[in-house]
């Protein structure tokens, strides 16, 4: 006859595991000996051992006592029952790890592999971090409301980012952010842009030039929710220049 703390060392468990055994009722609690202590037998510490060895394995504590009382096909049939369900579990697992994975990833979660390649090409080429986010949020809100209409776009502004010209001006956009609203180079900005509107309008008819022209739009109405005057002050001078260039007819 041996204590509770030597029967829980022969099993590989803690007295508290044991405890918890019999609370349960998996394992069988032993009669106390004249000073109140229960004795275990070595049938305690095979029991035990069992009940351990399912529960490492997976086996749920409520399925224990059931297969420690089935015979051997009962018990086959419940451990591969127990086997599938452990199998579903461990799928779970792994998608749970792949977006944990994503959200490790950052900012590509929320957006599609082509939207997010063309931001990694505005980070490349020197585009703030602060406008990445905002064409960042854009898309995230394009994507979800009108997904085929945010292909059409993702693709048209991979096109035009190919382009020095626009890509200079793209960065010239952004650098304004912080000037001041009086500062001469803002004029200057908006008649370069509508210069290059009116080349790619010549050389792209129809609809591909409507499309550059709605990104050009898109990007400076991108800072509507972003202050800055001098941003403010561009658009006003854009709408000005627009108006007085003359129509193509």
């Amino acid at each position: 006859m041996i204590t509770i703390g030597q029967v829980a060392a022969y099993a590989g468990v803690t007295i508290k595991a044991v405890r918890h055994y019999h609370e349960r009722g998996l394992l069988e609690e032993p009669p106390r000996d004249s000073s109140g202590y229960r004795r275990y037998s070595a049938g305690h510490a095979i029991a035990l051992i069992k009940i351990k060895t399912l529960a490492d394995a997976g086996v749920p504590l409520a399925r224990i006592k059931e297969l420690l009382a089935a015979d051997p096909k009962r018990f086959r049939d419940a451990m591969k029952e127990i086997d599938r369900t452990l199998q579903a579990k461990a799928d779970e697992i792994r998608q749970t790890r792949g977006r944990i994975a994503q959200l490790g990833a950052g900012d590509r979660l929320f957006v599609s592999i082509d939207v997010a390649d063309y931001l990694d090409k505005l980070v490349e080429i020197g585009v703030s971090q602060r406008q990445v986010q905002m064409e960042r949020d854009g898309w995230i809100l394009m994507q979800s409301v009108s997904p085929k209409q945010a292909a059409i776009w993702i693709a048209e502004k991979r096109r035009l980012l190919k382009d020095p010209e626009f890509r200079a001006f793209y960065l010239a956009y952004d650098a304004a952010f912080g000037w001041s609203p009086d500062d001469k180079r803002l004029e200057a900005l908006a008649r370069r842009a509508e210069r290059w509107l009116a080349k790619q309008s010549r050389k792209h008819k129809s609809r591909s030039s409507e499309m550059q022209d709605r990104a050009v739009a898109q990007l400076l109405a991108r800072s509507a929710s972003v202050s800055s005057p001098a941003w403010d002050r561009l658009r006003e001078i854009s709408f000005e220049v627009k108006s007085r260039a003359p129509r193509a007819r």
